[in-house]
């Protein structure tokens, strides 16, 4: 698929627009979750 294609999709599903924007910004906040929660421990 090449950018123009996307484009066009695009702006012929608005909504899809939205919901790939969601997911994006679900996908952004899982992974800050993500890596406050890993922490190594060193040692015993």
């Amino acid at each position: 698929m090449t950018d123009k294609t996307i484009t066009a999709y695009l702006a012929e599903n608005p909504r899809m627009m939205g919901a790939l924007f969601t997911l994006l910004l679900i996908m952004t906040q899982a992974g800050n979750a993500t890596a406050a929660n890993m922490s190594t421990v060193s040692g015993p």
